[in-house]
């Protein structure tokens, strides 16, 4: 017997007038059909009854019980999570200076601030950037041997070209996040670390650049073989968990929109951007194993789909709230409930490491405006930087050049780079003095090189802990001193115990912070308010063009205004709360009207949908009620394509119209 042949019922929600089929088969006992398995869904997420507040107050309790017996073992209050990374950063940065001294390589502290930079918790995040420094690199080799090329005769062009260089670089960072950001600013760092410490010497640049290319490969290559050994933890488990709690959350979010209780504009736009966040992380999986590529696909089905599940959840929860119309109203909440499903279905997949049943992209929102100012701004950093030190005629003046560009770089990869150079500037003595106590009281001459990774084990420990802090500050210290304390100790074999040069070497890194952070002070880097003026501004312009799909589905281009209100939110935009209502309407707006276009596309062509089409294009909100109405008449069966276009149609009015009424937050930057 036929599911088409059993008798069924319909019945109507009470709480949200969502319709729902149930089927029975006749013979004593009962199955469902797929109507009728979403109809239980939909009830579960509509029933609240005493019995189910009981139920969920005790699975609350159940949940702290769970959270508590699962809390990680400490040793000296720190988890031992942190305790094996920070032994296996150790280990790596014996084993890189090891091999360099055995090797008898020009540039063993390179190969240990490799080890520093590469330093990550799982295996896939360490693995990632060690590939993109590479690539990068060969790039910023490739561009020091050109500059030099170039402009041997002439220094001061070539610290011009230098300058332009790395504002080049931070401006491709800026369109980038996650480990590719960290290789372009590497791509420009690079040419400060050869091209300019042989600005006297061009002669010697490509010996200089072969020199640090093979002290970079003997650091990645140690991470990589101490991870490995060390059975250190894959970002695989931690996603799956992770994209799993946003789910939940998310869910619960749809729950209230069922019930028709008013959604939080807040938590609405905190979920978006703990979601957007999670993008840099479905790529670094790609490198933990040989389905990497299986898992990272999985994952950003994944967080594509909590997007517009999130989405439609929202659109459920306004139409409750304006809405009047009933039929739209169960459309929008059948369709919350098949991205919930498909959320299910990518979830599975995941977990059991299966390609998933769509392949989503999962776009980054980029700010040209705002990657152009901030690579002038670092071009002119640099500037006044050689300015200055041209100026002075610094013996070693070169060696300090390079810790600005250094610091420069990697700030340019944190939401506040004036910050990141305080945090330097505060650092650099303290790695100092920790430094001068390794060197000239603990090792105090010895040139045994067990006796150096034992000196080491307490500074590059205690650093890296400091790195796994919840308290930025304090983790963000934790890196400075990772990186200065090996950039200071510059480890040789023989090693020399120079004070003067030691003395110097902590002086040029000290004023290249105080020289940075006063360029930085004179021109300061794009402001928080900038950044969220330019982002609503942007959003605004794209909702006056034409409907257009360059190429990504309606859920990939919703995440990727996602991802712009995750850039608003990090620059601040919680605080604004007018600015936040302005931006998530335009993200409505314009998910609204890229899903209403493609089912129009769906649509068989012909003069209604043109015309609906046309009244999308110019925003007019008065057009495809008619046009609803019409299609209505022209089809008996609710769940026909005419029914759900015309649902679409009335949804994207009422949005539209909801969006109208906005008013004006800012204005450019």
């Amino acid at each position: 017997m036929s599911l088409s042949n059993l008798p069924t019922s319909r019945s109507t929600c009470p709480r949200c007038d969502a319709r729902y089929v149930t089927a029975g088969t006749g013979i004593g006992s009962s199955s469902t059909s797929p109507d009728a398995a979403t109809a239980s869904l939909l009830q579960s997420m509509c029933r609240d009854t005493r019995a189910e507040r009981a139920w969920r107050s005790i699975r609350r309790g159940i949940a702290v019980v769970a959270i508590s017996t699962e809390q990680p073992f400490t040793i000296a209050k720190i988890p031992v999570g942190s305790w094996s990374f920070a032994i296996r950063v150790w280990l790596a940065t014996i084993l890189a200076l090891f091999v360099s001294f055995w090797l008898q390589l020009e540039a063993p502290t390179t190969a240990a601030l490799t080890v520093a930079i590469l330093a990550e918790p799982t295996r896939g995040q360490a693995l990632d950037k060690a590939a993109f420094r590479l690539l990068a690199t060969v790039v910023g080799l490739t561009a020091s041997i050109a500059i030099t090329g170039l402009f041997s005769q002439a220094r001061d062009l070539i610290l011009a070209a230098f300058a332009v260089w790395i504002g080049l670089c931070v401006f491709a960072a800026k369109l980038l996040d996650g480990y590719r950001a960290y290789a372009a600013v590497l791509s420009g760092y690079t040419v400060a670390l050869v091209a300019t410490q042989q600005i006297d010497t061009p002669k010697h640049v490509f010996e200089s650049s072969m020199a640090r290319g093979a002290a970079i490969a003997v650091g990645v290559l140690s991470i990589a073989v101490v991870n490995t050994l060390a059975f250190a933890p894959d970002r695989h488990p931690q996603l799956v968990a992770q994209l799993a709690a946003i789910h939940r959350r998310v869910r619960d979010f749809a729950r209230a929109a069922f019930r028709g209780e008013p959604g939080n504009p807040t938590t609405f736009a905190t979920l978006l951007q703990d979601i957007v966040t999670l993008r840099p992380e479905t790529a670094s999986v790609v490198f933990e194993s040989s389905s990497g590529p299986i898992v990272s696909a999985a994952a950003r089905s994944v967080a594509v789909g909590l997007i517009a599940e999130l989405q439609a959840a929202r659109v459920l929860n306004n139409d409750g709230a304006h809405g009047r119309d009933v039929e739209s109203k169960a459309v929008a909440q059948n369709e919350l409930l098949r991205r919930d499903e498909q959320v299910r279905a990518d979830l599975l997949a995941l977990r059991s490491v299966r390609w998933p049943s769509r392949l989503w992209r999962a776009p980054l929102y980029r700010s040209y405006r705002i990657a152009a100012a901030s690579g002038i701004r670092a071009t002119l950093w640099l500037a006044i930087a050689s300015i200055l030190y041209v100026w002075a005629g610094w013996p070693a003046a070169s060696a300090s050049m390079s810790f600005v560009v250094l610091i420069a770089g990697l700030g340019a990869t944190t939401p506040n780079p004036r910050g990141f150079t305080a945090i330097a500037l505060v650092g650099t003595p303290i790695a100092a003095v920790l430094t001068g106590i390794l060197e000239f009281i603990i090792l105090n001459g010895a040139d045994a090189f067990p006796l150096l990774a034992i000196g080491l084990a307490p500074f590059i420990v205690g650093a890296a802990l400091l790195m796994t802090s919840k308290n930025l500050l304090w983790s963000a210290l934790g890196r400075v001193n990772l990186l200065s304390i090996p950039a200071l100790l510059a480890p040789s074999n023989p090693q020399t115990y120079n004070p003067e040069t030691f003395l110097f070497t902590s002086l040029f890194l000290g004023a290249a912070a105080a020289l940075l952070l006063a360029a930085q002070t004179l021109i300061p880097p794009v402001s928080d308010d900038q950044r969220r003026m330019r982002l609503l501004v942007e959003a605004r312009n794209e909702l006056r063009d034409r409907v257009h799909r360059n190429g990504e589905s309606p859920e990939e281009a919703t995440f990727r205004d996602a991802s712009r209100i995750g850039q608003f939110l990090a620059a601040g935009g919680a605080q604004d709360s007018r600015a936040l209502a302005e931006m998530l309407s335009c993200f409505d707006q314009a998910a609204m009207l890229r899903l209403c276009d493609a089912m129009l596309t769906r649509f068989a062509d012909g003069p209604l949908a043109g015309r609906a089409r046309e009244a999308i294009v110019e925003r007019d909100t008065v057009t495809p009620q008619a046009i609803a109405d019409r299609l209505r008449e022209a089809t008996s069966q609710k769940d026909a394509i005419e029914a759900e276009a015309a649902a679409c149609l009335i949804l994207t009015g009422n949005t539209v119209d909801r969006g109208n009424g906005t008013g004006s937050a800012g204005e450019t930057v």
